[in-house]
This record gives structure tokens, sequence and C-alpha cells, in this order.
């Protein structure tokens, strides 16, 4: 294996120097995962024909991982050829090569029950805990090695209910495990915006998020027994295509601030215009929004779902409001229930205000006052999880949006009820995004006739549907 023209740390040393069969690290986020998964076969490859088949999560990663590879190749002088192709299966993906020419070829794919068939080559998994389906990849994927090749598994940990946390408690692998202070101790550099060193204590309060800061970066499998929406159900209705907050929701947000301040001494305030924001947007389905109302102490969350007939509710725009004034946020819900069929919005508390307006000015059959109530929120629960079980949702590869839904336990009283809560963070509020989308979900669930108010701007999301 020729020696790499690139600086590692010691626990990348160690990984390439490892040459078992079978390989399996637990590495901290941003430790240099992927970048190691792509220069072992690249150095590999480069000393003797040798095929390598990469599966990571989505096409973007996979996209990523060969680019890596790519680079790799460079850097040790390897002469290599770079490749795009369709990959016909089941399904069409995307497929993309490295090929030296000696024979050698590096192939990366999404990772799914069908492209881990039709190979007899050495196998990466790059965050294998995160690849929807993971056991039936597993059993797909197993038979590739059978003539000799090896195998690597790599990942951050994501709960127990997957294969990794299986494959990572057995005893059938090497074991590479590498917390965010051994990364450190083996030299990890970690600096802030300005390039200043800074340190993993400064990392974690800023992430406030106890539960993240011990899967992220500690690398521990957390118990997701009392976890009502487990990382295994939440990863099978999230897509790396859907955006978390496109561009036309981000100009609406901005136009929305800049409105309030400009006329918030004023006794009667013009009225505000989102044209600017919305022009051009189309949607072909019905929109149905949820919305988590706060003002400072937690998040305060809408939630938008466009109904893409014969699909799925596809997440159309997820806005983050946190201490927004009143006056922001409901200029944002108006815009956005002038497009809608129908809402729900969260009436307790500081949410009442906001949701008698709403329904003073677009109807009882579009707006629905939602309160908090122990048995409503058992039925919001329930309606989210039952619509991701029956995969009738796409929602955003998101960490922040993962962990809110995460962060909600059911949890037994001592009358023999339940009730439905999550731990505050400053990454995640009190779970906003998931009541957000729940009560979108409810939205959905009570059908009314057709609406009124159509939508004043366009935009065709065609190009973006693929597969959705």
């Amino acid at each position: 294996m020729p020696e790499p023209a690139v600086k590692l740390y010691g626990y990348q040393k160690r990984w390439l120097a490892d040459t078992s069969r079978f390989k399996l690290g637990r590495w901290s986020r941003q430790a240099g995962k992927s970048f190691v998964c792509a220069l072992e076969p690249a150095l590999d490859g480069a000393g003797q024909p040798m095929p390598w088949v990469i599966l990571s999560r989505g096409e973007r990663q996979s996209k990523e991982v060969i680019e890596k590879v790519r680079m790799h190749a460079q850097a040790i002088g390897a002469v290599a050829d770079f490749f795009e192709y369709d990959w016909v299966g089941e399904a069409v993906y995307k497929a993309l090569e490295v090929r030296y020419p000696n024979g050698t070829r590096i192939i990366g794919l999404p990772a799914n029950p069908d492209t881990a068939r039709g190979f007899s080559a050495n196998v990466i998994l790059d965050e294998f805990a995160f690849h929807k389906d993971s056991r039936k990849i597993w059993s797909a994927l197993f038979p590739v090695i059978t003539r000799g090749y090896r195998l690597r598994v790599i990942s951050t940990p994501m709960g127990k209910q997957n294969k990794f946390y299986e494959l990572a408690t057995g005893d059938k692998f090497s074991q590479h495990v590498v917390d965010i202070y051994q990364a450190i101790a083996d030299g990890l550099e970690l600096r802030d915006e300005d390039g200043n060193p800074t340190t993993p204590e400064e990392l974690r309060q800023a992430l406030a998020d106890d539960e993240a800061w011990h899967q992220e970066y500690l690398v521990e499998f957390l118990d997701e027994a009392t976890a009502f929406l487990s990382y295994d159900l939440i990863e099978t209705v999230e897509d790396s295509r859907v955006e978390v907050c496109p561009p036309w929701a981000q100009k609406l947000l901005e136009l929305a601030i800049a409105h309030h301040a400009e006329t918030k001494h004023l006794e009667s305030p013009p009225p505000f215009d989102a044209s600017e924001a919305l022009a051009g947007v189309t949607f072909e389905g019905d929109l149905y929004l949820g919305f988590d109302v706060a003002r400072l102490r937690d998040l305060s969350v809408i939630w938008l779902d466009e109904i893409v007939p014969g699909l799925a509710a596809i997440s159309r725009a997820v806005m983050n409001l946190a201490k927004q004034p009143f006056g922001v946020q409901e200029r944002v819900l108006h815009a956005l229930l002038r497009l809608c069929r129908r809402a729900c919005i969260d009436k307790t508390g500081i949410g009442e205000q906001l949701a008698e307006k709403a329904i003073e000015l677009f109807g009882e059959s579009r707006v629905e006052g939602v309160d908090f109530t122990p048995a409503n929120k058992e039925a919001l629960a329930g309606g989210l999880k039952t619509s991701f079980e029956d995969r009738r949702d796409r929602i955003p590869a998101d960490q922040q949006i993962r962990q809110a839904l995460h962060a909600v336990k059911r949890l037994s009283t001592p009358t023999g009820h339940f009730r439905f809560d999550a731990e505050r963070s400053e990454q995640t509020g009190h779970a906003d995004h998931f009541w957000g989308k729940a009560l979108a979900v409810m939205a959905r669930s009570n059908p009314v006739g057709p609406i009124e108010h159509q939508s004043v701007a366009k935009r065709r999301f065609a190009e973006q549907r693929g597969a959705y």
C-alpha cells in the first residue's frame, strides 16, 4: 500500500494499518470518517487491481465520498478517471466511479438492498447507522465479500434499533472506537469560526443537548426505550432532497421582519405584502400547516406539508421563528395561510391570540386552534407516529429536526395514563419541531371543502420532485 501524501491523525493511521478482513469504526462526528474511508481504497487500488464498492446514505453523500477518493488519488500521484452514470436495478440510481489504469474500480452508490447486490468486491458501509433498511442491506450485501474480500463498517451511532448497533456490540469485527476526546488526543484540532483554538466543552455548551452530545461526540448508544419516535422510524421518512427552509421561505421571513420593524410604531400600518417572496412559487398539491407557538423560552415552529397526489406528504418548509416578535410570526403565518387548505395552531397560552385572529380572518373551516391538553397531545403524537409508520411523509434529513422528533418521551403517570414530554434545550427547544409536524399531520387528517384563497405566487418544484 503506498504511503499517503496527506496528514493523518493517530486514529486514522491505526485504521489504515489494521488489515483485518472485518473492521468497524465507531467515530465522533467530524473526526474524518469519510476521509479515511475514501483513503483506504484509493491507496489499496493504486497498488494492484482491486474492486471496491462504497455504499453511502444517499446520492449526495455518495458523491462526496467518491470526490474524496478522487482527491486522494491525485494526492498520491495516481492516474485515475472519474465516471458518472445510471446504475439500473429495480430503480435507477446515480453511480460514481473512480477507475485506475490497472483496472481498479471504486464505485460509489446510495445504499439500499437493491444496490447492495450484484458485485464481488471489498465493501465500505459509510455512516451505516443512518442507512435505511440497514438489516435488509446487510443481508443483501454480505455475500458480496464471500470470496475473500474485505468489509469495512464505519459510523456515528444512532440509537440501538439498527444493524450497526448489533455489529458494534458483537465480537466478530476489529473495533475502532474514537470519541471526540480520543480524536483530540490523537491530534485533531478544534477551531472556531475565526480559526482560533477551541475546546470540546465549548462545543458541548453550544450544542446545548446532552443526549446529542453523548451520541454524536461521545459515540454512545442511547437507550431508546422511552423515546416515542425511534431514530430508526424517523430515518424511514427522511429524504436528503427535502429542504428545511427553502429560499422563498427564508425571504418571506426576512420581509416579515423588515415590515414589522418599519411599521410597528404606526397606528394603521399598511398590509404586509409577501409577493416578493412568493412570486413564482407553485405547489401541485394541497398545503397543510402546523404551528407550535412560542415567544422567548422555546422555539416557534411552522411546519408546511404538501400532499403530492399519489405519493406522500412532502415537507415544503420548516420555519424556525425562535424569539421573533408576535408581529413577525403573525405576518409569516397569514402569508402562508393564504396558500393552505387547512391549518392547526397551538392555542395553548400565548398562542391563543394568534389562533383566534387567524380563525377570524380565514374561518374555522380553514384554521383550527388546538389546546395542548394531555388528551390532545396523545392524539397529536399518535397521529404523527402512525403517519410515519405508514410512510406517508418525506421530511428533511436534518440533525436538529431529528433530535427534536426523538426528544419526546412517552411516560406513564401514577394514575395509569401517559403523558408526552421532552426536556428543554437551546438546540431543540421543547421538541417544538415534533409538535409543529404533529399539528400539520392533524390538519391533513381533517378534510375540508375547496379553498377560496389561491396562491398569489408560484414556483415549480417539478425539477426537485424526482421519485417523490
